[in-house]
Order: structure tokens, then C-alpha cells, then sequence
């Protein structure tokens, strides 16, 4: 647990921002690029997700009055002076999300060319900033969300229906600022670590158009609600604008700082297990797949460590992030992580014996959609295996681990940078 709190305390705004963003001599630096204050008549601080209130906050300890107002949508909520940190619905769209992101789109709108819009954007930001193309509804995006993942469509081509869906998604946060001057501060959940992807990507280009997001629905034989599909065949035919490209306009002071992502809260991770004395091994940032299937190959390679000592002998912390699935998408009892956890303890059950523990947990305290946090287990955690291979991968799951107090109740952290799966195998 200790390396998992590490973990998420790395990648949080707080020591993220502390790290990268300084201010001297009326010089902005973000990741080693300078911004002059002085040539700017306000400063103005927007955006959404579920970090965006603490990033928010440190913004307001290095500026202070210097900003002349902002404000963001979060599930977060943090006590500021000058930005506005409104709530909103996570993580599913709701109508606080759409009144929040109005006032971000009122803001957006009323800034001018010599205004400097710092745009705070991280995960969650997709169903935080929410803003419904006015042919459609909040019922109509909160179906096609559920169904979406439901059909198991990929985060990259659900973003795509969302971003033509939105008001403010794909680009259209930096069309409402333009020509203001736009600084994105990204924290990044996405695998893939493009920054395009993050919360939809409301202030960078976007290539995809309509006939894409149509394509994707038929290829998955999803049937959205009626107005979604009309909206979009309307687009498609010429009826409304494509988001944004990068060759718009609208993008020539447009600037974007990825600051932190799952590879910083490995990193955290890391130094701490190796203050506790063990050797450890980051075995990739972008873990996905079917939860059950992945925990197997991970304790797999703990294996080869505790038996061969390849790659690396024990005592040994094995760490990944990503995010894995499950199939109960939307369940208020079942997380991948959960999931993720138990599978892996049966794996324990038939190798490891007494000599592993495993956490497996959503950096932002919420394991997928379910009310929990992950789990914690190791080689005590399952005495029942007939149990335990009945309910795996079911919402049971969580019933299973809360009877040896292994399940984690959901909560906030102030991070989101995907889930992160530590792995403690002690000497043979």
C-alpha cells in the first residue's frame, strides 16, 4: 500500500506542479517554457476534471492576483479565491456537469485577443465538461456513453462520437478563447498518452469528422438515440461544422503541456519500493486488456522473478499501469481492479504461496464505475477457491473480498493517471 500511495501522491498536482510550473521576474515557466506576464492584459484559468480544483488551487499559490478570474468543473471540490471550482457529475454526464460547463463556455467567450487562458484539462473531463449539441439532450449523450462501452467500443473511437456530440470537446473550448492565448496543463489518464485524447480533447485539433463516429456505431452495431443519429448524418452531409483541424487558425496560439501520466506515478512507485530495500521493475505504462486474463501475465513475470530471478531477483516490486476492463460496465459493485486483485490472488493460491501481496487500485480512488476504490490481497485472501473462481469477474466480486477486509472504499485523491498494479514477492 505504502508504494501505491507513493504512487498517487507523484503524480498529484500538488508535487506536479510544484515540480514543473515556476514563476520569476514576471515569467511564467511551465516544462522549461517561458510565458511574459506583462505582455497580457488578464489572466484567465478554465476548464475540467477530476484534478482540475487542485490544480486550480496551486495555480492560485504561484499567481495569486495576477489571475483575474477562472473557473473549472471538477468532482473534486478545493477552497480557492479567484477561480470558481464548480461540481460536477463523475462519471457519468449529469446536469451539474452541464451547468458548470456552461459557465466554462461563458468565460471562454468573453475573453479578448491580449488575455492569457490557462486551460487546465485532465481525466474525468469528459463527462465533467459536458455540453450537449442543441439538437440533443443530456439523456441522449448519458445512453450513448453506457451503451458505448457497454459494446466494448475503445476509449479512441468513443471519443470520437463525443467530440461530435459537444459543444466544447474536440477543439471547440480553443475555437470559443480564440484568438485569446491558450495554455493547455494537461494530467493525462489515456494509455496512449496523446494528448488530443484526454477529456476529449476540448483544447487541441481534431481530424476525425462525422462520417467517422458514424462508421464506428455501425461497425459496432450500436443504434444510438434518434436525434444522435440525425445530428450526425446532418453533419455529415454538411448540415454543421467539423470539429476543429490543426491547420485552423484557431490553433496558432494554442500551446499544451502534458505534465504528469501513468509513467509519473510509477515512478513514484518505484523510488518508494526501492527505499523499502527491494529491487523493482516497471513493466509498462500501458497495460490494458481483459482484467482477469492481464493479472494472470502479471503474476506470471512475479513468477519467473521468485523462481529464476528473471528479470530481476527477489525481494521484488512489480509495477504497471493502465486500465484494464471488465464486461459489468456501469456496475455500482464491480471495478476492473477488483477484479484484477482477486484473479490475481487465485494465482497466488496455486504459485506464491505466503510470499506475495498485491494492490490493485484506480489512482483517483474510484475503481472503473463501481462505488470502490481496488483492492488490496495477498496469499491469505483466498481459502475458498470454489468461492473464489464462482465469483471472479462478477459482481460478487466485492463481496468476496470485503468478507477479508481486502476491498477498498472509493474515495478522492486528487490524481488521475489510470489505475496502478503493484506486485510484492519477498524472497524464496
Amino acid at each position: 500500500m505504502k508504494c501505491a500511495l507513493a504512487s498517487i501522491n507523484a503524480a498529484h498536482p500538488r508535487s506536479v506542479i510544484t515540480d514543473k510550473v515556476k514563476i520569476d521576474d514576471g515569467l511564467l515557466e511551465i516544462d522549461d517554457i517561458s510565458y511574459y506576464l506583462d505582455d497580457y492584459k488578464n489572466i484567465y484559468v478554465t476548464g475540467g476534471g477530476n484534478v482540475a480544483g487542485h490544480v486550480a488551487a496551486e495555480l492560485e499559490n504561484l499567481l495569486g492576483n495576477k489571475i483575474t478570474e477562472g473557473v473549472v468543473v471538477t468532482d473534486d471540490i478545493v477552497e480557492t479565491e479567484r477561480i470558481n471550482v464548480v461540481e460536477g457529475n463523475y462519471p457519468l454526464p449529469g446536469e451539474k456537469s452541464m451547468l458548470g460547463t456552461q459557465k466554462v463556455l461563458n468565460l471562454a467567450n468573453s475573453v479578448e485577443e491580449d488575455d492569457l487562458v490557462l486551460g487546465i484539462i485532465s481525466g474525468g473531463g469528459s463527462p465533467l465538461l459536458t455540453a450537449p449539441v442543441p439538437e440533443t439532450t443530456l439523456a441522449d449523450i448519458q445512453k450513448i456513453t453506457k451503451e458505448l462501452f457497454t459494446y466494448g467500443v475503445s476509449d479512441r473511437h468513443v471519443n470520437v462520437i463525443r467530440k461530435h456530440l459537444s459543444a466544447i470537446k474536440g477543439g471547440q473550448l480553443a475555437r470559443a478563447v480564440a484568438p485569446a492565448s491558450l495554455v493547455t496543463i494537461l494530467f493525462s489518464d489515456v494509455i496512449s498518452q496523446r494528448q488530443t485524447a484526454v477529456a476529449s480533447g476540448p483544447t487541441l485539433p481534431d481530424n476525425s469528422t462525422y462520417s467517422d463516429a458514424i462508421n464506428i456505431l455501425n461497425r459496432h452495431e450500436v443504434e444510438p438515440p434518434e436525434r444522435i443519429r440525425n445530428f450526425l448524418k446532418r453533419g455529415q452531409n454538411g448540415a454543421h461544422p467539423e470539429t476543429p483541424t490543426s491547420d485552423d487558425e484557431i490553433f496558432e496560439r494554442v500551446s499544451c503541456h502534458t505534465l504528469a501520466t501513468g509513467r509519473t506515478a510509477l515512478e513514484g512507485a518505484r523510488k518508494k519500493a526501492e527505499s523499502l530495500g527491494y529491487n523493482t521493475h516497471i513493466i509498462t505504462s500501458r497495460l490494458r486488456g481483459d482484467a482477469q486474463e492481464i493479472a494472470k501475465a502479471f503474476v506470471a513475470s512475479g513468477e519467473d522473478c521468485y523462481f529464476s530471478g528473471v528479470p530481476i531477483e527477489t525481494p521484488v516490486v512489480l509495477l504497471a499501469n493502465g486500465q484494464t476492463s471488465t464486461p459489468s460496465f456501469g456496475s455500482e459493485e464491480l471495478g476492473q481492479n477488483q477484479t484484477f486483485a482477486l484473479s490475481a490472488a487465485l494465482e497466488f493460491h496455486e504459485s506464491l504461496n505466503q510470499s506475495a501481496a498485491l494492490a490493485s487500485i484506480g489512482t483517483d480512488g474510484i475503481d472503473g464505475y463501481s462505488k470502490y476504490g481496488g483492492a488490496i490481497v495477498d496469499s491469505q485472501s483466498v481459502t475458498n477457491l470454489h468461492e473464489a473462481w464462482k465469483v471472479v469477474g462478477t459482481d460478487k466480486t466485492s463481496e468476496f473480498l470485503a468478507k477479508n477486509g481486502d476491498l477498498l472504499e472509493g474515495t478522492t485523491t486528487g490524481t488521475n493517471v489510470n489505475d496502478i498494479h503493484v506486485l510484492v514477492i519477498d524472497d524464496n
